[in-house]
């Protein structure tokens, strides 16, 4: 075989780039279907929204029962009374508000209406809210009151207590107000006052009120209902605090709006049926539909955006098919796909749910008089919702708007099956192409790993050649390849084997003429020699004897790989030797600190305890030479079960970075050269390697680090014990 030509190259690449783009078109394509589905959807959301402000359009009468006349709405002065799912159980206890609680508004010190004493805060505060079922008005009080006075058993006064202050204004137009007083827990007993609010009595009761007062230990709750048709737009409620059970005067009143007044009442939003039934009637059940007032109050609500109802979820429904195809599409493709696509959640959560209150750009835009729509995200990331918005025409007065929303989960799935069908052409082309090359790679692919595992096998993992490669008789880029790495590793391993030898013959060869100079410059100094030439001969014999000491090194480590090989293997404790070993250093270095925690086992392992004591000689004497001025070196020696942990701690500079193998190499050395005082060849931590992978362990070195400073170096070995 023979190189392919430089132009055929570039035209199989370019080639397969084209091959490459086609499911990336398509891929493209889908994505920009989906764009203008959404802009469809959109602009059918939107005349849906058209033809429901269409039906509600020069309809004052809805919206003047609903508070809408009113130039801004304050929240906690004017009430909204939510839908209700089922009827509440008038037992002061408030269970049957658990849904609904956390929308409940907290009056306190910022809604007193009166207070006897400005100098203090009043100590009462409520949490209160109102609710709407069938043709009741629901409301509870949770009323925070340190000492509660109920109305005498016989007092004709119901003012001179705790009590709750209700007034409206009736759907006739009528001022209504009213009292609930109670002289003990149990049923409420409410009066209605006289018209004239200057007036106290007559009062009269009013057995259309009901509900109950229930004490608690932080004071008391009041759960009551109200027939719809004694309430009006306007309502306020207002709590009165009576804390001296003698003289019986109201030190204070915390409401909702003063109750005394028509003018100064609060108003009250109840959803209006009429609307529901208009929007119910559309028919529009796949959707959610929305109708706000001007301040984005909920006056009626119908559908649900979970449905899968509209028509692009039908139109994306298929026909179920027991072809084995589409068998195999089921069990084995589709999960593959839809690790890639998003099935459409039906768990998704909707943060508008119970919503009395809506905003967003598309309501802005839609009290400005024009058509807007807005995407947002669920709060859980599963759903897109699109929601469209119409303005409601009262007297060329926007009076409310008209809001319908949808999933997109109905285009996803037209997308998901798009792509379904665009994946299926490419696994089908893929399949083909892979059949077609499958033995050509498979060739070539065993033929690499047959390279790579030779290169693998030659070298050690301290470099060292192990084998030599045969070079492929293959006249191709891989036997060329082949033959490379061959050559290659020859010359390494020949190169290699004169390093290791290097040493020896340097300590052989030079021996002879270093014990030649020695035996001159003793003769020399035997004589007598002026003062002035002594002086040299003293040098002289320094320098033969540090030239000694480098031969000696040299030889070290050659001498200690030849004992190795015929080492005779014995059972001895571990940690008596490692013991043995610092009670002597102890004595050797007397200034130096040693911190020892050597465990009370024996420890027991296979192997010479000699060459241990000499790898303990070669560590120790390296901790001593790096460590820090005042520092002890650290020793330890532990088990794990059948590993002995042996570290060698100092406190001294860090390793450089990428050494903390190398260091384990002959003749390598981190000791910066003009501090050196006597010669270092950097066999030291070579032969402690050499005597560790004798007993069969693991050495190895790394920087200790404290809160991001570096403290010193450790040297690690894991030896292999004997079970016990």
């Amino acid at each position: 075989m023979f190189p392919l030509p430089i132009g055929l190259r570039t035209k199989v690449a370019i080639l397969s780039l084209f091959l490459l783009c086609l499911p990336w078109l398509g891929y493209q394509y889908v994505w920009e279907m989906e764009k203008y589905l959404r802009h469809g959807q959109e602009k059918t959301l939107e005349g849906t929204t058209q033809a429901l402000a269409t039906a509600l359009h020069e309809r004052p009468k809805l919206f003047d029962k609903q508070a809408s006349f009113l130039s801004r709405v304050e929240q906690g002065r004017d009430l909204y009374a939510y839908p209700l799912a089922s009827p509440i159980q008038l037992d002061g206890k408030l269970n049957d508000w658990g849904n609904y609680r956390h929308r409940s508004l907290h009056y306190g010190q910022e809604h007193q209406l009166f207070n006897l004493d400005d100098n203090h805060p009043p100590a009462i505060h409520f949490n209160h809210m109102v609710g709407k079922y069938a043709g009741h008005l629901y409301a509870f009080f949770e009323v925070t009151d340190p000492n509660v006075v109920y109305r005498g058993t016989n007092s004709l006064s119901i003012e001179t207590n705790d009590h709750l202050a209700i007034a409206t204004q009736t759907p006739d137009g009528k001022f209504k107000r009213y009292i609930v007083a109670t002289i003990r827990d149990g049923w409420i007993s409410a009066f209605q006052l006289p018209e004239n609010p200057k007036r106290k009595t007559p009062v009269t009761p009013e057995l259309k009120i009901q509900g109950k007062w229930r004490k608690t230990e932080q004071g008391y709750n009041i759960e009551l209902r109200i027939p719809l048709d004694m309430v009006g737009s306007k309502l306020g409620f207002a709590i009165a605090d009576v804390n001296d059970k003698r003289h019986r005067r109201v030190e204070a009143i915390v409401g909702t709006s003063a109750t005394d007044d028509v003018n100064e009442l609060g108003t009250v939003l109840v959803p209006s049926p009429e609307i529901e039934s208009i929007i119910k009637g559309m028919s529009h059940n796949s959707s959610r539909i929305w109708v706000v007032d001007k301040h984005g109050r909920v006056l009626a609500k119908s559908g649900d955006i979970h449905s899968n109802n509209n028509v692009w979820a039908q139109a994306a429904t298929e026909r179920s098919d027991e072809s084995a195809w589409e068998h195999f599409k089921q069990e084995y493709l589709h999960p593959l796909y839809y690790r890639v696509l998003t099935t459409p959640a039906k768990d998704f959560v909707d943060s508008l749910q119970d919503s009395a209150v809506l905003e967003g750009s598309h309501i802005k835009r839609a009290l400005s008089g024009k058509f807007g729509s807005t995407w947002r995200l669920t709060p859980d990331g599963k759903a897109v919702v699109l929601a469209a918005a119409s303005p409601i025409w009262i007297d060329d007065t926007v009076m409310g708007v008209v809001i319908a929303e949808e999933t997109t989960h109905g285009i996803r799935t037209l997308r998901n099956k798009a792509l379904e069908k665009l994946f299926n052409v490419i696994i089908t082309v893929m399949s083909m192409g892979t059949l077609a090359l499958f033995f050509f790679a498979s060739s070539i692919s065993s033929r690499i790993r047959k390279l790579r595992d030779e290169a693998e096998q030659a070298i050690d993992s301290q470099g060292r050649i192990k084998r030599a490669i045969v070079g492929s008789k293959v006249r191709d880029e891989i036997g060329d390849l082949s033959r490379s790495f061959a050559s290659i590793v020859s010359r390494l391993g020949q190169y290699t084997h004169y390093l290791e030898n290097m040493s020896s013959r340097l300590s052989h060869e030079l021996r002879t003429p270093v014990a030649v100079v020695r035996s001159s410059l003793e003769h020399l100094n035997a004589q007598a020699l002026p003062p002035e030439h002594q002086k040299y001969v003293d040098r002289a014999q320094e320098g033969v004897s540090r030239l000694n000491m480098i031969l000696n090194n040299m030889s070290e480590a050659t001498r200690l790989e030849e004992a190795l090989t015929h080492a005779e293997i014995d059972t001895f404790p571990l940690a008596k030797v490692i013991s043995g070993c610092m009670q002597g250093y102890q004595i050797t270095y007397p200034k130096q600190m040693f911190e020892v925690d050597i465990c009370p086992e024996p420890l027991k392992m296979q192997g010479v305890p000699e060459y241990i004591a000499q790898l303990m000689d070669k560590l120790v004497a390296n901790a001593i030479e790096f460590s820090l001025p005042a520092t002890p070196i650290e020793v330890k020696l532990h088990a794990k079960g059948r590993i002995a942990m042996l570290s060698v701690y100092n406190q001294g500079p860090a390793l450089p970075e990428n050494m903390s193998e190398q260091i384990f190499e002959s003749m390598v050395s981190v000791r910066p050269q003009p501090n050196q005082d006597k010669p270092h060849l950097g066999l030291g931590l070579y032969i402690a390697r050499l005597v560790t992978a004798f007993h069969q362990g693991s050495i190895e070195a790394k920087n200790i680090q404290q809160n991001g400073q570096h403290q010193g170096v450790m040297i690690s070995i894991k030896l292999p014990i004997n079970p016990v």
